[in-house]
């Protein structure tokens, strides 16, 4: 019964403590990141690891329905407090973490306790989205960008207490020398190939950007990078947020995705014959993506603070277009030099956020990309100015529409769509769209100003 070999990962496991041990590990954090796109953990100890490899650690149902606040909303699916799922850490990416004496960590999927994959396990549907593209012969490579502010612990609510100097300034990367490069050396002795690190252009803010991965083992990248520079922030007296919005004025905090398909060992969105070197297999799977980008902006910009990102003129993307190298469109075609392309060149989504779920982020990509596929969709024209600099009726003549302005707009759009709700099913869109609602009533009739102070700590 269920689809576990569990004397297999018992006996794996076994081998792996044997190895963390000589690290001096004690303790392994497992993690799963909910619906509202909080990191959720529980640890054991080294000595149980092959027990919680091959049995799992219990966890309520009940963690599907929680909101950023921890309040648990109701929803069509939801069981309350009956029921138990097991989680069940992934082995191959067990992970030492070098700024925390005695821990290691591993990503963990959710099952039932027949040992079958629970229907809501976010990671679960990434896994069954790339298992799709597979199937077509074709694979991904994906990044997060992860963009992130720092105050002082001391004063953590203002947003000039511990960064000094302009954007992208010099001054900003010497004062804080030490911590950024403690910060890159302890994610490369965890596996984490650093590409690049700089200061960014708001107050306090800092970017990280780490070499593609496969789909899934991406997200689980994004969710390691994000909790080591928490933690190595902390050490060196400073307070980490990736919030979308430290406070209703100021700039603020995307997750940008980049990807590229892969067919045959070549890169499909180079050496093609269409506009900026794009093969037909990458038009479609680009023109999937942005044909349900209203809809997808509920996976990927989940929160009510998220629309207080997305404005106009602000290197977000916040009308349906696309562009080569255009940082205001939510698409943005990065070919890299010519020499590079083949290996470079990506598809960059500008309008997420980094209070998404990774995992549902990457199973959104990938479906919204099959159906255009299937749908053998085109491209329309590339824009190479601001949208936003257009008059509306330039706008409505290119078919550029503004992406939704509220959450509650991006929840309609995702459920008139049947390519996402059919491809999520319907218990996890359902219980995506509870979460939001329940989240937008939180927030109902509170000020941008009370949004950002709510949640500049939540993520």
């Amino acid at each position: 019964m269920g689809g576990l070999d569990r004397q297999a990962l018992a006996a794996r496991a076994e081998e792996l403590a044997a190895e963390l041990a000589v690290h001096g590990v004690e303790l392994i954090a497992m993690t799963f990141v909910d619906n509202s796109g909080v990191v959720r953990t529980k640890a054991v100890p080294l000595r149980r690891l092959a027990a919680a490899a091959a049995w799992g650690v219990g966890a309520s149902n009940s963690f599907d329905f929680f909101a950023f606040n921890d309040e648990i909303v109701p929803g069509a699916h939801s069981q309350g407090p009956v029921g138990d799922l097991r989680l069940h850490l992934d082995l191959d990416r067990l992970t030492v973490l070098a700024a925390q004496p005695g821990w290691a960590w591993a990503p963990a999927d959710r099952y039932d306790q027949d040992g079958e994959v629970h229907p809501l396990d976010q990671r679960g549907v990434a896994k069954r989205a790339a298992r799709e593209l597979a199937e077509r012969g074709l694979t991904a490579k994906l990044a997060f960008e992860i963009e992130w502010m720092v105050t002082a612990e001391t004063t953590p609510d203002d947003q000039n207490s511990a960064v000094l100097g302009p954007a992208y300034g010099y001054a900003r990367l010497s004062q804080h020398a030490d911590y950024l490069r403690t910060l890159a050396s302890t994610l490369d002795n965890q596996g984490v190939r650093v590409e690049q690190i700089h200061p960014e252009y708001a107050a306090g803010q800092f970017e990280l950007s780490v070499a593609p991965d496969g789909p899934v083992h991406a997200a689980d990248t994004a969710v390691l990078v994000r909790e080591t520079i928490r933690t190595v922030s902390r050490q060196h007296g400073l307070r980490a947020t990736f919030t979308p919005k430290f406070s209703a004025q100021g700039v603020g905090n995307g997750g940008h995705v980049h990807l590229s398909l892969w067919q045959e060992g070549e890169n499909v969105f180079a050496g093609g014959d269409g506009r900026f070197g794009l093969t037909g297999v990458a038009e479609s799977f680009s023109g999937g993506v942005l044909a349900r980008l209203p809809g997808l902006l509920a996976i990927g910009a989940p929160s009510v603070v998220s629309y207080l990102r997305l404005e106009p003129h602000h290197w977000v993307g916040v009308y349906t277009a696309w562009g080569l190298e255009n940082r205001e469109a939510p698409l943005r075609l990065v070919t890299g030099a010519p020499e590079e392309r083949s290996r470079a060149a990506n598809l960059e989504v500008k309008c997420f956020d980094q209070t998404a779920n990774p995992y549902l982020v990457v199973a959104g990509l990938l479906f919204a990309g099959l159906a255009g596929l299937d749908e053998e969709t085109s491209l329309p024209e590339p824009v190479d100015v601001d949208p936003g600099s257009l008059s509306e009726e330039d706008r409505q003549r290119l078919g550029i529409a503004r992406l939704p302005v509220t959450l509650a707009d991006a929840v309609a759009a995702f459920e008139a769509d049947p390519v996402l709700t059919g491809s999520f099913g319907a218990p996890l869109a359902t219980t995506l769209m509870d979460v939001r609602r329940g989240e937008i009533g939180i927030f109902e009739g509170k000020t941008p100003e009370e949004i950002t102070e709510a949640m500049r700590w939540v993520y």
